[in-house]
């Protein structure tokens, strides 16, 4: 079905207001017990589990917690890189060494973020890795994700096709953000799994390999 001009970017951000409500919702209760349990689950995913570099990011608010996640990677030797939000929206990358490597930043107009302390990798550091976790607020039965909009993650999808890269791309959500249908347009890109506190749920047409087949 054509959609009308506008109508699938009006559409996400109706969802995205939806989902973001309900997330402030959530006891603080809530999301540290979700992000206990996602460490289990993405453990059970082998593209995680087996990974030997893992790009990833700090989750904010009601955002499903990742720091657990970090902490349970790096302890297991894997490189976790995490984003440097730059002026332009594009991404940088520094290295997760634990908690002590990160430092707040209050970016302007936006929310302060934990983006780590060493050195900057440079926005293709993100090709070395071998799976990327995605932030995101929903995800449908096709894997196509919902973002929050700034386009930085369409950025880092971008790179990694014109570079022939293909790492694992993964989204960990809520059980009740696994929705039928997410509005997507032509530069939207699927993902190869979501993780949820009740299991992991994979998708056939994520990421580029998958595509192309």
């Amino acid at each position: 079905m054509n959609q009308p001009p506008g109508g699938a970017e009006s559409d996400k951000r109706g969802l995205r207001k939806e989902i973001l409500g309900a997330r402030k919702r959530l006891h603080q209760d809530d999301v540290h017990r979700t992000s206990s349990v996602l460490v289990s689950r993405a453990r059970e995913l082998p593209e995680l589990s087996e990974a030997r570099t893992v790009a990833a990011y700090v989750s904010v608010g009601g955002e499903p917690g990742t720091l657990p996640l970090l902490d349970d990677l790096h302890a297991r030797g894997v490189r976790v890189l995490l984003p440097v939000l730059l002026d332009d929206n594009d991404l940088d990358w520094g290295r997760y060494e634990g908690p002590e490597s990160l430092a707040a930043v209050r970016h302007a107009g936006r929310m302060t973020l934990l983006e780590p302390r060493g050195p900057r990798l440079g926005p293709d550091a993100v090709l070395t890795a071998d799976a990327v976790l995605l932030p995101g607020l929903a995800v449908d039965h096709r894997g196509m994700r919902l973002g929050r909009g700034g386009g930085s993650y369409d950025r880092v999808l971008a790179r990694l096709e014109r570079s022939d890269a293909d790492p694992a791309l993964v989204v960990l959500l809520y059980d009740a953000e696994v929705l039928a249908r997410v509005p997507s347009e032509a530069h939207d890109r699927p993902v190869h799994a979501v993780v949820t506190p009740s299991g992991i749920r994979r998708f056939p047409g994520g990421g580029k390999a998958r595509r192309d087949t």
